[in-house]
């Protein structure tokens, strides 16, 4: 069985990284709050970790509970 591929979901603020983790793990998503890749950005300290195939569902529940973030990125 291969590994499952992740990607980054990156914030304005640590406060929206907290939010996405709640709200994310209320929908059944399996997320983990980790620290922001450096190579990615500098801003936020924070970042979500996600299944990369969860990537449309994730970005549409975010948008539709008004989380704010900046961008996502495969890791």
């Amino acid at each position: 069985m291969a590994e499952a591929e992740y990607g980054v979901v990156l914030f304005y603020s640590t406060n929206w990284a907290i939010r996405a983790e709640k709200v994310a793990k209320e929908a059944g998503f399996e997320v983990k709050l980790i620290p922001t890749p450096r190579h990615l950005s500098s801003d936020c300290g924070t970042a979500l970790r996600f299944r990369w195939e969860d990537k449309e569902k994730l970005a549409a529940l975010l948008k539709e509970r008004k989380v704010a973030f900046e961008s996502l990125h495969r890791l």
